[in-house]
């Protein structure tokens, strides 16, 4: 079985983003110490939000 780093909520995964979208989510989570794992939860959920079908 492969280790997820200690984790127990949440799973790693490695993708990659476009540099200028990367460098203005950093500013973003440094400006307010929200975690880039978090905006990253939020913005894949208000993705799929905003796909979901009914």
């Amino acid at each position: 079985m492969v280790s997820n780093r200690g984790l127990k909520n949440r799973t790693a995964i490695s993708t990659s983003i476009d540099k200028e979208l990367y460098a203005k989510l950093k500013e973003y989570s440094e400006e307010t110490g929200i975690p880039l794992s978090k905006l990253f939860d939020k913005a894949v959920s208000a993705y799929l939000e905003s796909v979901k079908r009914d």
